[in-house]
């Protein structure tokens, strides 16, 4: 397991802290209208290869819960969320929301249309994504003949989420629940691939969380569809075989993996990342908002 290095969390008046997570933390609210629910916190902290670096990312937070409450909205006729309010404390205003308290399923809700990162490090070894059969001859970067639902098990804080076949969901939530996620998976996927191509940005996958209301009914939780939960990558510059541009944290990745002299496998935390690493990634973080939502950051 990682040793993950999360600062304490901020206090927030009228709040009782309940979790840390590696990018944001959560409260439940004890007074006020919204007493009872949860304030979800996106902090600017970035993670990278399971660790929590020690530098963070300026408006971070924001652009994520920006994002995410855009896709929220595009997604309404599809799947209800839990976003109860934007109306949050001031030290918070702009990366917080108040959301439902959910029975949230253990799975994590992958779609992917493109073949990349595990899942191409699954198909090198088996030629299988998830127990999914794929076409020979596949490479990094290349298009899949359909998209795929390939989930992956909730990891403890730390350690590295596993990918598991359909069948183990099954043996998890039960056969009615892994046939609607995996069925509201990828309506989700395929109305976002959609809606970004036509924004110049293929959305080559994405992680999803679900979460089910004390009715019964199962809608999106924590974040949707951004540079964190998501790997987008410029149309114009997709090339398969080799890595692709993108607008998520690759840039943090390549800069461990290539220039910092950190070593993955020591079990020493990542070191601070340079300024001009960390402007770049800020960059791209606004280039993907400004970019999907048409609006200005």
């Amino acid at each position: 397991m990682a040793e993950l290095n999360i600062p304490a969390a901020p206090v927030i008046e009228g709040t009782t802290h309940v979790h840390s997570g590696k990018v944001r933390d959560l409260y439940r609210i004890d007074a006020g209208p919204h007493e009872g629910r949860l304030l979800m916190v996106a902090s600017d902290r970035i993670s990278a290869y399971d660790f929590v670096l020690d530098s963070t990312i300026p408006d971070k937070g924001e652009i994520l819960t920006r994002m995410s409450l855009w896709w929220f909205d595009q997604l309404a006729d599809l799947i209800g969320n839990h976003v109860v309010s934007t109306d949050v404390p001031a030290a918070v205003a702009g990366r917080a929301v108040v959301c439902e308290q959910l029975d949230m399923f253990p799975v994590e809700c992958v779609a992917r249309g493109y073949l990349t990162g595990s899942g191409l490090l699954d198909y090198h070894r088996t030629g299988e994504v998830c127990g999914i059969a794929l076409p020979a001859g596949l490479q990094d970067g290349s298009r899949l003949p359909e998209p795929i639902f390939t989930p992956a098990t909730k990891a403890e804080l730390g350690d590295h989420d596993e990918n598991v076949s359909y069948e183990a969901v099954v043996e998890t939530v039960g056969d009615d629940a892994a046939a609607e996620l995996r069925m509201l998976t990828m309506k989700v996927y395929s109305r976002a691939h959609a809606q970004a191509l036509e924004r110049g940005i293929i959305l080559a996958d994405t992680k999803l969380e679900f979460g089910r209301r004390p009715d019964g009914t199962t809608i999106l939780a924590d974040e949707v569809l951004t540079p964190d939960s998501s790997r987008f990558w410029p149309a114009d510059e997709w090339q398969p075989g080799r890595a692709q541009a993108s607008y998520d944290k690759q840039i943090v990745r390549d800069w461990l993996t290539h220039e910092s002299g950190w070593d993955r496998t020591s079990g020493e935390a990542p070191p601070p990342l340079p300024e001009a690493v960390v402007e770049r990634t800020r960059a791209r973080y606004v280039e993907a908002y400004e970019l999907l939502t048409g609006e200005s950051f």
